[in-house]
């Protein structure tokens, strides 16, 4: 099979993997690595410096975390691509920036977009007008679901390196809420579910840009006492540590997330999820086996005092089995011969007649019959 070429459009915020936040650049970076080791030629694209096995080009010298969510380094991020692209010999540009794909038209090679936000509203509109511009990755089928109307390709749920994730069958008596302070985290349901239920919790919540900061003066802060501990953001290492000793991880989601990587991360360790049934929670937590599903935040305290029934092993090896970044780069790697070969790129020859493969995860895409 001819080697396939894959451009990897980084985020302007952190490198690659980030060190600490960073949900994306954890993704993109698990997914440039294990494409490289199946064989496939990566050019990662990004800033600072570069810890993944893949070639890289920087187009910023330094990571902009402070400038997170502002408009210009995504601006001129993306203004760099044209003149970097145009440099290169590859089949598929894989963007995972926000404002990059607004450049995928007229371009020879075709441009995949995983939708790492929400498909409604705004973001929605954004994606509608991209039309065929793009092909549009799902992070889940919920997400899908969501706006049907998009020029998807695919879904292919994010993954994790499982053998990177220390398991632990023995618990401490805390329970875990990772994330943003944000509204849409649901930090205060966390925090009077894990108080009802009389269990110890710990918050390890991004919380630097000044929407976060006001949050948590005007929201959480108040809300905090004996028995509810406020860590702040930590950084990888302390993140597994807490993830593995965790009796639960809490995940009151108040928005439809197409995906909630640290439900994957949890489950790698042996460390079952309680959440409220929002986005692709139901299609990451098996309820009653590898977490508890809930339908209202008063639910949560019964999944609390519940979750020491659950198998940690049960939770590790459906992580294994569903999630491992094996599976995830497999699928996208089915994905990008499959457009270069209808876009004519000459990875492999391709008739115009598709069939419809689904494996045993539930992932559907159409693939081009070969000659």
């Amino acid at each position: 099979m001819e080697q396939l070429k894959v451009a990897m459009v980084a985020p302007p915020w952190f490198e690659l993997p980030p060190t600490a936040y960073g949900g994306i650049e954890s993704m993109c970076a698990d997914l440039t690595d294990e494409l490289t080791r199946r064989g496939v030629q990566v050019t990662l694209i990004g800033v600072g410096r570069n810890r993944t096995r893949a070639s890289f080009i920087a187009v910023s010298p330094a990571a902009q975390p402070e400038r997170m969510g502002q408009a210009m380094p995504e601006v001129t991020h993306a203004a760099a691509l044209p003149d970097l692209l145009d440099r290169l010999d590859v089949d598929v540009v894989h963007d995972h920036s926000l404002a990059g794909p607004l450049l995928a038209r007229g371009r020879d090679v075709p441009t995949v977009v995983t939708a790492h936000g929400p498909v409604t509203g705004e973001m929605g509109r954004y994606y509608r007008d991209l039309g065929d511009s793009v092909h549009l990755v799902a992070l889940s089928e919920a997400q899908r679901i969501a706006a049907p109307s998009l020029h998807w390709a695919g879904m292919v749920h994010n993954g994790v390196r499982v053998e990177d994730f220390p398991f632990c069958a023995r618990k401490e008596d805390f329970v875990l809420f990772p994330g943003r302070a944000t509204p849409e985290k649901g930090i205060p349901a966390a925090i009077t579910a894990a108080r009802e239920a009389g269990v110890r919790l710990l918050i390890a919540a991004k919380c630097r840009e000044p929407a976060e900061l006001e949050y948590f003066r005007d929201v959480v802060e108040p809300m905090l006492s004996d028995g509810v501990e406020w860590l702040g953001e930590v950084n990888r290492a302390r993140k597994l540590s807490l993830l593995s000793a965790a009796r639960c991880l809490l995940f009151p989601i108040r928005w439809a997330e197409p995906f909630g990587i640290v439900m994957a991360e949890a489950l790698a360790c042996g460390t079952p999820v309680v959440a409220l049934r929002r986005g692709s929670v139901p299609e990451v937590i098996v309820h009653g086996e590898t977490g508890f599903v809930c339908d209202s935040p008063a639910e949560l305290i019964s999944g609390l005092r519940d979750v020491e029934s659950l198998s940690p092993q049960r939770c590790r090896s459906d992580a294994r089995d569903r999630f491992d970044v094996d599976l995830m780069a497999s699928r996208y790697e089915s994905l990008y011969r499959s457009i270069a070969g209808r876009a004519g790129m000459g990875v492999r020859q391709l008739s115009k007649q598709a069939v419809t493969t689904t494996n045993g995860n539930g992932y559907t895409l159409a693939v081009p019959t070969a000659n």
